[in-house]
């Protein structure tokens, strides 16, 4: 089946359809920012049946300005393609109609349900991974869990890269090389050689019931631990540097 309008998937799976796209395939004369108001008219919900987002584009004389698009469900786009009552709208329907048939065949679903539980296992080795951390964190110092938690001197990389006169990106790339920690996804973890040995603390921030983002943190004997590492490999602090030495 040729493509004649272009069409996306949203996270919950479903179909969009350019409503500027659906509006040129349509060939309607009146403006895009007033066809598609009217359209909405029959009962279409802002949010529920369709989103508005705003891009931005360069115009030919090079100017930045931005414009409204909207990405609409495939039954509202089916519905508004027979309403316009053309050819070019019948055809845009059953466009649609075969779109959707292959869409909801035993072939995609099952391929759909396959990506989904790729994505869930890559979530669930991460979540794993984490845990096994916290657990081996945590578990030398149980009767401190309480007061760790509401450490404020926990400190992040960053920070204590800046001691040193180096990026965070940098001074975590260093601690990989020197065996200290690995990255899984967007987290650093440490090996398991170091994770009981009170080092850093590492949380989870739920942000919804859907989202919750890691955070990794060095508490005040990880500081020292770095500095002890770093000091062999003839890397000191700023502070302890001879005015002589270049960074």
């Amino acid at each position: 089946m040729n493509e004649l309008i272009n069409t996306n998937q949203n996270e919950n799976g479903e179909i969009l359809v350019s409503g500027r796209e659906l509006h040129e395939f349509l060939e309607v004369k009146a403006r895009y920012n007033d066809w598609l108001p009217r359209m909405a008219e029959y009962g279409f919900k802002e949010n529920q049946d369709f989103i508005a987002i705003t891009q931005k584009r360069v115009t030919a004389q090079g100017n930045s300005t931005t414009y409204i698009e909207h990405h609409l469900k495939l039954d509202m786009a089916k519905e508004i393609s027979m309403i316009q009552r053309s050819d070019k709208g019948k055809q845009a329907r059953q466009y649609f109609l075969e779109l959707e048939r292959k869409w909801n065949s035993p072939e995609m679903v099952i391929k759909r349900a396959h990506e989904y539980l790729e994505k869930r296992v890559k979530a669930l080795s991460t979540d794993n991974l984490v845990l096994h951390q916290q657990v081996n964190e945590l578990q030398p110092k149980a009767s401190y869990y309480d007061m760790v938690l509401q450490n404020k001197s926990l400190l992040s990389v960053s920070k204590i890269a800046k001691d040193y006169g180096m990026s965070a990106r940098a001074m975590n790339k260093k601690l990989h090389d020197l065996g200290v920690q690995f990255k899984q996804g967007d987290i650093w973890l440490m090996y398991a050689k170091h994770q009981d040995k009170g080092y850093t603390q590492t949380t989870t921030h739920v942000i919804d019931a859907d989202k919750s983002k890691v955070s990794t943190k060095w508490t005040q004997k990880g500081r020292l631990f770095i500095y002890d590492l770093l000091k062999k490999e003839g890397i000191y602090p700023v502070i302890e540097r001879p005015d002589s030495q270049i960074v």
